[in-house]
């Protein structure tokens, strides 16, 4: 049985200090890589409108691409080189969602679960979250696309800020997990129909909230390189545990390490080394 990671792939220019890089990024293709080497059996499926980005994956063969007329555009600045839990977002904001047409007849027969990684909220509609409910297979939702709208700036590129809509709760009802930081939590609260709500800040650690609260230290890096997917990956390597019927706190510790790690080297989490 097959995982379904779903969500944009992006154009990235990163901003550390006064250095600057450009790659590519998103969810989805951060996770890919913790995939291939901890469950092996996935589907990543993105929407961009250069299928070309997909030569960047870890196994282009296990990408599908829903061809659209954009695609997903990211500064993320970092102000401070020795303070990387500070930074500043800007956005293209693409208005690019996947639709229920755009899965039908590239999902695999049988699925073990769905990754949803929305990068802001035009991506995953009320009506796909309903569809990918209707296959009651586990959902694993990172919830920081949902929050995002563009702070209109004078530029072709838009600050991002976090709020709250009305039909939050019912895209997140009856998830299995779903994933989202400090701030993030403050914004939409905790009373939601969920299995579980893992909770992340940055160097402080993590906690998980299920039937209770689990708290999860940050493993120390050696060498802090790029932090960058930090996030993206945690979530690949909790999900992977899970799918391995997991209790939280095992997967939370193993999802620590594994971010840790991705953290100490360039890019996304080396598999390979």
């Amino acid at each position: 049985m097959t995982l379904v990671v779903i969500g944009p792939v992006t154009r990235d220019l990163i901003v550390i200090g006064d250095e600057k890089s450009q790659r590519i990024g998103g969810a989805t293709y951060f996770q890919s890589f913790v995939f291939e080497e901890f469950h092996n059996d996935y589907l990543a499926i993105v929407n961009c409108s250069d299928e070309k980005l997909v030569d960047e994956f870890p196994s282009s063969d296990k990408v599908k691409v829903i061809k659209k007329d954009d695609t997903h555009f990211f500064i993320n600045n970092y102000p401070f080189e020795d303070d990387r839990d500070t930074r500043e977002q800007f956005s293209n904001f693409a208005n690019i969602p996947i639709l229920p047409s755009d899965l039908d007849g590239i999902l695999p027969s049988e699925i073990d679960g769905f990754v949803l990684n929305p990068l802001n909220r035009y991506d995953f509609p009320g009506e796909t979250i309903e569809y990918l409910k209707s296959f009651d297979v586990p959902i694993f939702a990172s919830v920081q696309g949902f929050l995002r709208l563009p702070d209109v700036q004078a530029n072709e590129n838009y600050t991002i800020k976090l709020s709250k809509f009305d039909e939050l709760e019912d895209i997140l009802s009856g998830v299995d997990v779903i994933f989202l930081d400090e701030k993030e939590k403050n914004i939409i609260g905790t009373e939601y129909d969920v299995g579980e709500m893992v909770i992340t800040n940055g160097s402080h650690g993590s906690r998980i909230l299920s039937d209770k609260e689990i708290k999860i230290d940050a493993v120390p890096c050696v060498n802090l390189v790029d932090t960058t997917g930090c996030g993206d990956t945690y979530m690949a390597a909790y999900v992977s545990q899970k799918l391995l019927f997991k209790p939280p706190e095992i997967a939370g510790n193993f999802a620590s390490k594994i971010a840790s790690e991705k953290i100490e080297n360039y890019g996304p989490y080396n598999f390979k080394s």
